[in-house]
């Protein structure tokens, strides 16, 4: 009984430790929140221009006239100073970000300094500007099969001394789960339908380990 008691704590802690690392990523790499972010870039551009248009591809059309409304305000307000129009600005820049994210049924948590966007976003954002993704792939293509041979390397060895001991045996389990569920993640990514920034892509499937 207590050996079975441990395999299921072992079991239980491994698939939380995977859940976290799901999700985690998610909010990382969320970058439409971010002062440098390309939902405020547009926006700056906007205002510079003195048109709305390119900026209400980034809010659903239930908050379309809001904006518009808004950013007649916002035109009208920061001609009046420098002080008006700082303020003027970043008040209309928290609001399309709210209404981005309300759009996506995804919480707004306020707008982030720039230069906090992920790495891996980062890149991504940086590949479609030069209009070339080959640098990209192979980052991550790299990243990935070293990732993958890591912990297959690690069940191999592992399962040479699982039979020694109950701690033996236990080490092997623990890498073996977490070698299969991270190819089932990778599978899932692969094909799995995308959900929106910092929203879990679907239910995690029901292992039978």
């Amino acid at each position: 009984m207590g050996t079975r008691a441990n395999f299921l704590k072992v079991v239980l802690v491994t698939t939380i430790g995977i859940g976290i690392g799901l999700f985690i990523p998610r909010i990382a790499g969320t970058h439409c929140d971010t002062l440098d972010g390309p939902v405020v870039t547009t926006a700056k551009t906007a205002l510079e221009k003195g048109d709305v248009t390119p900026v209400l591809k980034w809010v659903s059309k239930e908050y379309e006239n809001e904006i518009r409304d808004l950013f007649k305000k916002t035109l009208a307000v920061r001609g009046k100073s420098p002080e008006a129009k700082e303020l003027a600005d970043m008040y209309f820049f928290e609001t399309l970000v709210r209404l981005h994210r309300a759009g996506e049924g995804a919480p707004y948590t306020g707008l982030k300094p720039a230069g906090a966007v992920e790495p891996p976003v980062a890149a991504a954002d940086k590949a479609l500007e030069m209009g070339n993704v080959d640098g990209l792939v192979k980052n991550i293509t790299d990243h990935t099969a070293a990732a993958i041979r890591e912990r297959f390397n690690r069940v191999i060895e592992t399962k040479k001394h699982m039979d020694e001991s109950v701690e033996a045996g236990r080490e092997y389990v623990e890498a073996y789960i977490e070698f299969t569920h991270y190819v089932e993640r990778l599978h899932l990514t692969a094909h799995g339908a995308p959900g929106h920034h910092g929203e879990p892509e679907g239910k995690e499937p029901e292992h039978k380990h």
